[in-house]
């Protein structure tokens, strides 16, 4: 094999891993409460934790209960301590189903949205 061989061969896989970090999106890797759990306690919060860190002034959770109706967090913030966790302060909750929707944008740019359910007994 000739360098001029392994420098572009070099180059392409170079090229092909940064091609691929940026076109990464954020991803939820935790929740609390857990997507699906059943709590028997009413949650004070709904914390999302993602792989990248957050722009809160673009990022929101909201809260839909069984109905249909919304339930907006009485406050959502960036945890203090980690970039990566966004945390909605909740209103006090009645028994039933709710869903928990999220959009958020990434410090690079990436817009994306998820949402999961969880049941207060």
């Amino acid at each position: 094999m000739n360098n001029k061989y392994l420098f572009t061969a070099a180059a392409v896989l170079l090229a092909s891993a940064m091609s691929s970090a940026a076109h990464a999106h954020a991803k939820l890797e935790a929740s609390v409460p857990k997507a699906n759990e059943t709590v028997a306690t009413a949650p004070k919060e709904v914390r999302l934790q993602f792989n990248e860190p957050l722009e809160m002034a673009f990022s929101k959770i909201k809260l839909v209960d069984g109905r249909g109706a919304t339930i907006d967090p009485l406050k959502l913030a960036v945890d203090k301590d980690n970039a990566k966790v966004m945390v909605a302060s909740l209103p006090a909750l009645a028994s039933g189903t709710y869903r928990v929707q999220w959009t958020t944008l990434t410090r690079d740019g990436h817009k994306v949205k998820g949402e999961y359910s969880f049941q207060l007994k």
